[in-house]
């Protein structure tokens, strides 16, 4: 297990000797000590990253799109040995690890695919003077900050159509799950991506590493996926130089139920929406919407789906909800949870912390939620399920896009016009409509509103990592 930073292809101690300890969320036992670099050591990254850029945006898409797919096939051959790291570190269940490996390599592959396909194009000017050309160069340099909660496929998510593009890396991995991204770094090398492409830099002066990273000059772009309020702050840095940027933010996902939907359905997408990966994504349902006709039928059935749920240390296989990642997420959802009851919402199930060792969160369903409350505009990130009662359609639509967040929503109805019409009115970048998870990579993942700027995958993906050129000329 690697403990050190990757720079230009070698491990290495951080330049003043300062270290940070990985626990285990489930325990609260230590895994490992890493090195955590200083703004030096992020300026020597970035000093790597454009010294190997220069010949890597040269190469042919085609041999950049074959180092991709042995970038994909690597993280699939060691995929249990990843999921294990990833349990370990961030808690999460090993199924729902492995099945985090699996999506993470799959934005090699596609993205593989994507790397022939950065299109241009030629015309004549309508005053017919001369060729209209544009294609699409790499940005350069990119400064990624990634998360804890996917440790594994928000780096790869980022990196594959970075360097699709022709563009090289500096990343730097959440605190508490660094060792997810280094082993990740270490099996791209093997599958041959050149030393410099990618350098992982994990840090304990966030905002030190990251002025000095962003404040070199061969730095162009910078890519996050974290909380709105850092997303802002970085936002703020990064507008200094006015370099690009690609954030991925919060969330507070409505998840709407009507009358006339499937309810055993609708609760089963619940519990993909709500509870996958421990409930602590983004894209997480956050406040249930539920048509009054239905609410109390929902309500039963959704508590008794988490009521099934054992909660524990992920390596257990019959775990499906494990820790917190830390005592503060802990304290967050209690408060949040507290507060609902004291302005009136019912305790259908759970509602309480566990006691340790572990930080863990009974998988909760509150009922007679009002959209008022201060639990319906807070990111929980947590199992609980805040449950709303609606009558009247175009009220709730209000109630749902009354927040500053707009990443993902999702809507149950057997009725497909209805629910085409109301997905359309929600002001979130991604809908669910009769389905519980939506994240492809084959799909644009992001957000309306201050839940991001610019798309993650898809066509669109590769786009967000080139830049425009125009070129006139006649003949």
């Amino acid at each position: 297990m690697q403990d050190k930073l990757l720079i230009n292809g070698q491990w290495v101690e951080g330049s003043d000797g300062q270290t940070t300890d990985v626990t285990n969320p489930a325990t609260g036992e230590l895994i490992a000590t890493v090195a955590a670099g200083s703004a030096e050591d992020a300026v020597a990254a970035v000093d790597a990253a454009a010294a190997a850029q220069k010949l890597w945006a040269s190469t042919a898409p085609r041999q950049r799109a074959e180092t991709l797919r042995a970038c994909w096939q690597i993280l699939l051959d060691n995929q249990e040995e990843l999921a294990g790291i990833i349990t370990a570190e961030q808690g999460k269940p090993l199924s729902d690890a492995r099945g985090e490996i699996a999506y993470a390599a799959e934005f090699f592959r596609w993205n593989s695919e994507e790397a022939v396909r950065i299109e241009g194009s030629i015309r004549t000017a309508p005053g017919g003077t001369n060729k209209i050309i544009v294609h699409h160069p790499p940005v350069g340099v990119v400064v990624m900050v990634t998360p804890w909660n996917f440790p594994a496929a928000m780096i790869t998510r980022k990196v594959a159509p970075a360097l699709a593009a022709g563009n090289a890396v500096v990343i730097k991995p959440a605190p508490d799950t660094p060792l997810t991204a280094l082993r990740v770094g270490e099996l791209l090398h093997e599958a041959g991506v050149p030393a410099g492409l990618v350098n992982i830099v994990p840090t304990n002066d966030a905002a030190e590493w990251f002025e000095a990273a962003t404040a070199h000059k061969a730095t162009r772009m910078v890519s996050f996926t974290g909380s709105t309020a850092t997303g802002r702050a970085l936002l703020k840095v990064a507008s200094g130089r006015v370099l690009r940027t690609a954030m991925e933010l919060g969330g507070n996902a409505p998840f709407v139920v009507f009358n006339d939907a499937d309810i055993d359905a609708a609760v089963e997408g619940a519990m993909v929406a709500k509870m996958r990966h421990s409930a602590e994504t983004c894209t997480a349902a956050n406040r249930f919407f539920v048509e009054s006709g239905v609410a109390e039928e929902f309500t039963t059935k959704l508590s008794a789906a988490m009521r099934a749920v054992k909660t524990g240390d992920g390596t257990d296989p019959e775990v499906s909800c494990g820790p917190m990642i830390n005592g503060a997420a802990i304290e967050k959802i209690s408060g949040l949870v507290n507060g609902a009851v004291a302005a009136g919402a019912t305790v259908a199930l759970g509602g309480s912390a566990v006691d340790g060792p572990g930080h863990f969160f009974e998988p909760t369903v509150l009922g007679g939620v009002k959209p008022t409350d201060p639990i319906t505009s807070e990111e929980i990130f947590g199992p609980v399920a805040p449950i709303i009662p609606f009558t009247d359609t175009a009220e709730m639509i209000a109630h749902a896009n009354d927040t500053e967040m707009g990443l993902a929503a999702y809507v149950y109805t057997a009725d497909i016009g209805r629910g085409m019409a109301v997905s359309e009115q929600l002001e979130y970048g991604m809908v669910g409509l009769n389905r519980g998870a939506m994240s492809d990579p084959a799909a644009p993942f992001g957000g309306m509103k201050q839940s991001g700027i610019g798309r993650e995958g898809g066509s669109e993906g590769i786009y967000e990592f080139c830049e425009t050129q125009y070129i006139a000329t006649s003949w």
